[in-house]
């Protein structure tokens, strides 16, 4: 199930034990911060807290294509709404 998805991306999954032993899990869409550091080509973000140490920017563009993909996960109504949370 992960095929779609680059080696080393960070997935989050939901584990769902239920009484007989049995699991189900579901896949989630990977982190908006990770998705943020791809679309900058930056490893890490700023080391300086509080301060304004830029260390890479986004366009609009790229804000619009993470907030489609997370949108399955966020509780936006719309995709101008999940494109103020991605950007926040």
């Amino acid at each position: 199930e992960t095929q779609s998805f680059a080696p080393g991306t960070p997935l989050p999954v939901v584990i769902t034990v239920f009484a007989d032993k049995t699991f189900a899990f579901t896949i989630k869409t990977p982190p908006v911060s990770y998705l943020i550091k791809k679309a900058a080509n930056i490893e890490k973000g700023s080391t300086q807290t509080g301060k304004i140490d830029f260390v890479g920017s986004i366009n609009q563009k790229d804000i619009e294509e993470i907030a489609k993909m997370k949108m399955v996960d966020m509780n936006a109504n719309d995709v101008t709404g999940a494109m103020r949370m991605v950007a926040g």
